[in-house]
């Protein structure tokens, strides 16, 4: 059976010579030709920042939970590439129309924000709404979305797999079904499929995965590595 291509989401960017979900990483992915970048937001203060975890200690020091913290505080903290923590805001003038883009909702309170925003960059900009996914394992905060923000795509985060299978998606109207690498299961993507999803696996780091990833009808990945699976696209293209 012919192999197809798997899109490619360049996860927080593409962290080879710059910290994650910084300005540099991003444009780094965009360097590449990605077909997508995937960034990690969090309502602090009332400004959405893209940033992936929740307590400092990894990429900052400290262990304060950022949601404690005044937005100007947390990014003046420099992270370890020298860059700071920037604002949805930032990141969407530099995707511009480049990329599509994964905006994953990590903290609480982000859909009314989020959906304020993309609505006045969508209409100051001249982007189109079908540039952007919008993910979260919150689906309580993805129905928010759907509520305030219909036009923009839905992707349900899961981990496990579910006794309904991608079930959990209906109510949502979710267009992509997001599947953790190591729960990967045949009945799982083949039930998204039937209801018409994408399937995108994360996090997909291994070349010895692309194969068995595209064998089973993935349509995507999310990965640390976007070079890659650029690479593995073009062998296949070319085969």
């Amino acid at each position: 059976m012919a192999l197809g291509t798997l899109f490619c989401f360049a996860h927080r960017g593409y962290q080879g010579l710059f910290s994650e979900n910084t300005l540099q990483a991003i444009g780094e992915a965009l360097d590449l030709k990605v077909g997508g970048v995937e960034i990690d937001i969090w309502n602090i203060g009332g400004q959405l920042l893209v940033t992936h975890d929740r307590r400092l200690g990894r990429l900052q020091p400290g262990n304060t939970i950022i949601t404690d913290m005044q937005p100007e505080t947390l990014r003046a903290m420099p992270l370890p590439c020298g860059s700071k923590i920037p604002t949805l805001q930032e990141v969407l003038d530099l995707i511009g129309d480049k990329a599509q883009l994964n905006i994953e909702l990590k903290g609480p309170n982000c859909a009314t924000l989020l959906a304020q925003e993309i609505r006045t960059f969508v209409t100051d900009s001249g982007a189109t709404f079908d540039q952007y996914i919008v993910s979260s394992f919150d689906q309580l905060q993805l129905y928010e979305c759907l509520r305030l923000l219909p036009e923009v795509r839905r992707g349900v985060i899961i981990v496990g797999v579910p006794l309904d299978l991608a079930a959990c998606t209906a109510p949502l109207k979710a267009y992509s079904l997001h599947t953790a690498l190591d729960f990967l299961h045949k009945d799982l993507l083949n039930d998204a499929k039937y209801r018409g999803l994408k399937n995108y696996i994360f996090t997909v780091n291994n070349p010895d995965d692309l194969a068995l990833l595209a064998s089973q009808g993935a349509d995507g990945v999310f990965t640390d590595r976007p070079q890659m699976v650029l690479d593995f696209n073009k062998k296949i293209m070319g085969a």
